[in-house]
């Protein structure tokens, strides 16, 4: 992928807090930062303006939301998008239509409504560019309600900011006024006004919310601990909130991803699911290969973050597991095309926090991207055959089991094992294989995740060949794994055909 620069935004320390769950999303040229009791903003749109009397007498009044500004000197014309205070010194953001301020200017405009609506206040400095950083608030005034004391989910629907998580009300949800993110005064009741769950004729939830899944402007669903809701339509002009399951939640704010069949996938409470566009009850794809997957995974919304991302490319979901502390993850690919579910190991300083698939105009730097704990980004790419951990290059440890195959005719009969015939693929180095032989087929699978010996093992070191091995054994039970872990190197299998005869009773 080509490479590109990065703009670090002026910040101080107290700014973020990488210890508590945090995530952010777009809305209008701005990415809104939701991290508890920290609410941010990182504009990349507008324009800033300064000056040290915003409204310098009971004549003026501040600029609100929409209001046009022209400079006198400069001709320069903008909507005003916030200001950072109603009175003395203070920034006012917003979209320039033409012209540049400078630093002469004296600002005008008039307010749309209000006792005073004049506007005209002095620049104190050059106009400023994005990206710009600063805090979430309400608009200033005084009129503009409240946000949420805290918040931890975030997203935008149907022009609204929406906002959940709240602690101290984990079942509410809040929207700022539509097209307008500073405006959180519910009680305006009309078709734009803001709205809460228990402001609104849709409703609250009666469980813990964990995640909001916008899809366009149709529907926002709201996943909780153990149900999911769907809110169809604008709360505040005759919208509905319906139930969709009443027995399955989902685990976290980025536990889900779309595919190009408007199909949801998401880290439910039972494992991975996937919901078809229309609503029916999700249907569970990891119970069969790993039925207590929640549970192995040891899961804890506190202390881990699960990610979920759709590759298109390959065609499978990436689902990451990442220990916020260090950053250690346990990661699985479900691949779509076969059904199969894969563990997969990143170095500790790759742990995906954050997945995204990047539709970039050129093929070439299209795909998954993965933003790390180091704070890297990365792409997978096939042509590589070593894995990144951060610092270094690494061997990639890739295997695949086949098995357990029954070789005897049925189940209480054994079979022999005379031959078997292997062929790589025309684009491989060295493949390590082991057989495995046992009397059940559960004695086959605890071997081969414990790394037992094998009773026979050997190497594949010719590409795309046929090659005849002749490991006799006597069992019921039969498994073969390959593996290669050798940096540089990378290898492909086609197919394995085995002779076996029968050998009797057990």
């Amino acid at each position: 992928m080509a490479q590109g620069s990065m703009v670090a935004l002026a910040a101080s320390v107290d700014d973020i807090d990488t210890t508590d769950q945090l995530m952010m999303f777009e809305a209008y040229q701005k990415v809104f930062v939701v991290n508890g009791s920290i609410l941010r903003v990182a504009d990349f749109i507008n324009t800033q303006l300064s000056t040290s009397a915003v409204a310098a007498s009971a004549s003026l009044a501040p600029p609100l939301h929409g209001t046009v500004l022209t400079g006198a000197t400069s001709s320069a014309s903008m909507v005003c998008d916030v200001i950072s205070s109603a009175t003395g010194s203070a920034y006012v953001y917003g979209y320039v239509t033409s012209g540049t301020f400078v630093s002469t200017d004296t600002v005008t405009g008039t307010n749309a409504t209000g006792s005073v609506t004049e506007v005209s206040f002095a620049l104190t400095a050059a106009p400023t560019d994005g990206p710009h950083w600063y805090s979430w608030v309400p608009y200033p005034g005084g009129s503009s309600g409240s946000l949420p004391e805290k918040a931890y989910i975030g997203c935008l629907y149907r022009g609204r900011a929406v906002l959940a998580g709240n602690p101290t009300y984990p079942y509410q949800w809040y929207m700022s006024r539509q097209a307008n993110p500073w405006d959180w005064a519910y009680m305006a009741l009309d078709a734009q006004s803001p709205v809460a769950g228990g402001n609104a004729d849709a409703g609250e939830v009666g469980d813990i919310i964990t995640a909001l899944i916008p899809y366009k402007d149709d529907f926002l669903i709201i996943g909780c601990v153990h149900s999911l809701w769907v809110l169809r339509g604008d709360p505040a002009a005759g919208g509905s909130l319906d139930e969709i399951d009443l027995t399955t939640g989902i685990i976290g704010p980025f536990a889900y991803c779309w595919d190009n069949q408007n199909n949801l996938y998401f880290f439910g409470s039972g494992g991975i699911y996937r919901m078809g566009p229309n609503f029916a009850p999700p249907e569970n794809l990891s119970i069969s290969a790993i039925p207590d997957l929640i549970e192995d995974l040891g899961i804890s919304q506190g202390t881990h973050r699960v990610t979920m991302g759709y590759d298109r490319i390959r065609m499978g979901l990436l689902i990451s597991v990442v220990m916020l502390s260090d950053g250690t993850a346990k990661n699985y690919w479900y691949d779509l095309r076969m059904g199969g579910l894969f563990p997969l190991t990143f170095g500790s300083n790759c742990g995906p926090y954050s997945l995204f698939f990047y539709e970039a105009q050129d093929e070439a730097n299209r795909g998954l991207l993965f933003g790390g704990k180091d704070g890297y980004i990365r792409i997978p790419d096939d042509d590589e055959k070593n894995d990144d951990n951060g610092s270094e290059e690494v061997a990639i440890d890739s295997w695949a089991t086949m098995g357990p195959i029954q070789l005897g005719q049925d189940a209480d009969r054994r079979g022999r094992l005379q031959a078997m015939t292997l062929t790589t693929g025309t684009d491989t180095d060295t493949v390590g294989w082991e057989l495995f032989s046992k009397e059940t087929a559960e004695e086959i699978v605890d071997s081969v995740v414990a790394g037992s010996t094998a009773f026979h093992s050997g190497t594949l070191s010719a590409a795309g060949r046929i090659q005849r091995l002749r490991p006799r054994t006597r069992a019921a039970w039969l498994a073969l794994k390959l593996r290669n872990n050798t940096i540089d190197e990378t290898w492909q299998f086609e197919k394995g055909i085995a002779s076996v005869r029968p050998a009797g009773e057990m």
